[in-house]
């Protein structure tokens, strides 16, 4: 049987440049029609852009049925951003199917969510979708306080520096809650580990009660998501790091 991911043709309708360092591509067309969603409030797809045949994975902002919208981080050279960057309305893209890893656990009373920019998409979608009590915080190097609904408890936190992230360290100082809730993290790989280490250590959480997922790596240029963002196990951790890690160029990133 193939397991070759179903593709789907699709449009650039419009392109909103949303601060610095984000960009919104708007998709459409009659290739889309047959898409469909996941309906998890993370879900990703692989996109391939004008000129590449390596697809990147960008987080589903929204779907309505006839558009997707996607957030896409642009910084200085990628597969993808270079083309993000540019005047790309009425490019033709490759669009591949919807998977998706958030999944509350039974009977979770709150929800908090961390991220940088490259996860903010999905944050935001999260925080739409849920009637849980939800924190976030997000690191980001862009004043982006109008892409979250008014009413959204954040704190936003300073990049550190280019190409860099201090999430670990934010998650160590975090106050939690009391009872049972769930935990939602994305960003840089190296931080990720640092927090599932946290995580399973020192706040002794079961694997069901987090969700951390390496979106991109810092390394002497800056690589971004190559490979789908799976959620790995307690016992596969190290693994699916490694493999992140060592792919070369959230969602984003």
């Amino acid at each position: 049987m193939s397991t070759r991911a179903l593709q789907y043709t699709a449009t650039v309708l419009r392109r909103e440049q949303l601060s610095d360092h984000f960009v919104r591509i708007v998709l459409g067309g009659e290739g889309l029609s047959g898409f469909t969603s996941t309906g998890i409030p993370d879900e990703w797809v692989g996109l391939v852009v004008p000129g590449q045949f390596q697809s990147r994975y960008y987080t589903v902002r929204s779907w309505d049925g006839v558009e997707m919208v996607l957030d896409i981080v642009v910084h200085e050279v990628g597969l993808v951003t270079e083309w993000a960057a540019g005047d790309c309305v009425g490019d033709e893209v490759t669009v591949q199917e919807a998977k998706g890893s958030f999944e509350l656990p039974e009977g979770a009373q709150w929800l908090m969510l961390v991220g940088d920019l490259t996860a903010l998409p999905a944050m935001a979608r999260i925080a739409e979708e849920t009637d849980l009590p939800t924190r976030m915080w997000a690191e980001v190097p862009d004043d982006l306080a109008s892409y979250l609904a008014a009413a959204t408890d954040v704190t936003w936190l300073d990049q550190p520096g280019h190409g860099t992230s201090a999430l670990a360290e934010a998650v160590e100082k975090i106050d939690w809650p009391e009872g049972e809730g769930y935990f939602w993290m994305a960003g840089e790989s190296a931080q990720m580990r640092a927090i599932r280490k946290h995580l399973m250590r020192e706040r002794k959480l079961p694997t069901s009660a987090y969700d951390v997922m390496g979106y991109w790596r810092s390394v002497a240029g800056r690589q971004p998501r190559k490979i789908d963002p799976v959620r790995p196990s307690a016992a596969t951790s190290s693994q699916a790091d490694q493999a992140q890690t060592t792919s070369t160029s959230k969602d984003d990133a």
